[in-house]
């Protein structure tokens, strides 16, 4: 009689990298809201990066129905000049004061 060999039960290898972990669950469905209102910025202000750029569902963990009422409730809420279309962006303010990106440009036209 033949010897059987024990092959060890193969698992996937998880080791608890970026991509795992369980996703993250809608603040939407979980406080039983039904619409996003365009009027509560504090919460909208989650929902946009620091640029002014409203986040992906992947980031946000919004489900799909309330990730676009968000996106229309920001949209919204920009027109009616309560969120900036864009962020405070500091650090381009300052290239432009010492020159920028067309800095050494500038100094070639100099020569």
């Amino acid at each position: 009689m033949a010897k059987q060999r024990s092959r060890p039960t193969r698992r996937r290898d998880r080791k608890g990298g970026p991509g795992s972990g369980r996703r993250k669950s809608c603040p939407y469905c979980r406080d039983k809201v039904e619409f996003v209102d365009y009027k509560d910025i504090t919460t909208l202000r989650k929902f946009i990066s620091d640029r002014g750029k409203i986040r992906s569902r992947r980031i946000t963990g919004a489900c799909r129905r309330h990730q676009n009422q968000i996106a229309t409730a920001v949209k919204r809420a920009r027109e009616l000049a309560l969120l900036p279309y864009v962020g405070d962006t500091r650090e381009s303010r300052d290239d432009r004061e010492r020159g920028g990106r067309d800095r050494d440009r500038d100094r070639d036209r100099e020569r």
